[in-house]
């Protein structure tokens, strides 16, 4: 049987849990899956894209399970009442072929993303960081907000998006926790002067330049999470030369991330080598850093690996026939009920 995660399941799973503690538990989840980098099996994302958005598909695996995910990236469909990001995932026993869990993976993406960013800034920003910038107050910004207040000690946080209602909805649903100062920026270079992390989360498929050399300040940390496709960027190509960059798995993000500006040979950082100890990351308390994040499928696996662990601690989700029961393994034409042909006859005489 594959157990099923719904989105009411999920939604069950992160208020059992807690979505300050999910963020946490999550990051070192995926922190753990990291240093054992070499273990595994990568590639880019497969994605087929249009003008107006992006469908993919994200596998990895190791010798014990394979995962996959699915999901789009569509900026328009907000207009429409829809999500511009929505995805599922599928995680199976390599020894067999059988998928083990099948599970929404749109809350949970938002989740992992800030378990990532938050990953990234433990070991990349100046550990007195108190102040973020948050340009951006879409879908995904409250967790980002989250991940930051609760597991890295910011305690203010400028907020900033052309929509005013988006920063309106951020500061209501952040209003649960009252430790957490937020203020509302006039612009994005209001929100970014003094900021220690920069965190920009936006969603336009366009070559922007949200961040511009004269908004950076020394000893920053920017959380580069909105440039994540072919043609999305938010940083001029300045601030990435002045910067030591990092990013998840070098050739996607070659191809994705705010460094498709420049040229191949511009030197970056893996993160998981500073994870695993064997590469410096942040070298001096005045240096830029850029997390260049574009999302990477270790951190689906990541991801799906937890939420098996936890739903089946909390017996939430249900199992389902994704795999006809191998009474008889040779035979799987009993399970289409053969004698339905005779109707069938039946109809075209």
């Amino acid at each position: 049987m594959t157990r099923f995660v719904d989105v009411p399941a999920m939604s069950r799973l992160i208020q059992a849990i807690g979505v300050a503690p999910f963020i946490g538990e999550l990051a070192d989840a995926i922190h753990a899956d990291f240093v054992r980098w070499a273990d595994f099996e990568m590639s880019a994302r497969m994605a087929s894209h249009s003008e107006i958005g992006v469908i993919e598909l994200m596998p990895v695996s190791d010798a014990n399970h394979y995962t996959f995910k699915y999901v789009n990236g569509h900026p328009g469909n907000t207009a429409k009442g829809l999500y511009t990001v929505m995805a599922f995932g599928v995680l199976a026993e390599v020894a067999t072929g059988y998928p083990v869990l099948l599970s929404e993976l749109t809350l949970a993406t938002a989740l992992r993303t800030s378990a990532t960013s938050l990953m990234a800034a433990r070991a990349l920003a100046r550990p007195d960081a108190r102040r973020m910038a948050l340009i951006g107050n879409g879908a995904q910004s409250e967790f980002q907000a989250l991940a930051f207040h609760c597991h890295l000690r910011i305690d203010e946080i400028a907020v900033y998006d052309v929509d005013p209602a988006a920063t309106d909805k951020l500061v209501r649903n952040l209003a649960a926790w009252p430790a957490l100062r937020i203020v509302r920026a006039a612009s994005v270079a209001d929100a970014v002067r003094g900021a220690d992390i920069v965190t920009t989360v936006t969603a336009d498929k366009a070559y922007a330049t949200i961040l511009t050399p004269d908004m950076i300040e020394p000893g920053m940390h920017i959380n580069a999470v909105g440039g994540d496709c072919p043609g999305k960027t938010e940083l001029h190509a300045d601030v990435l030369r002045g910067a030591r960059v990092f990013v998840e798995y070098e050739p996607q993000t070659r191809i994705e991330g705010d460094i498709q500006q420049l040229p191949a040979d511009f030197p970056v950082v893996d993160l998981w080598r500073v994870l695993a100890g064997t590469q410096d990351g942040r070298q001096r308390t005045d240096q830029v850093t850029v997390f260049d994040s574009v999302g990477f499928a270790l951190e689906d696996y990541s991801t799906l690996r937890y939420v098996l662990e936890q739903s089946s601690r909390r017996s939430l989700g249900v199992d389902v026939e994704l795999v006809p029961q191998a009474d008889d393994p040779k035979d799987l034409f009993r399970h289409t009920r053969a004698g339905t042909c005779r109707a069938v006859l039946r109809r075209v005489a």
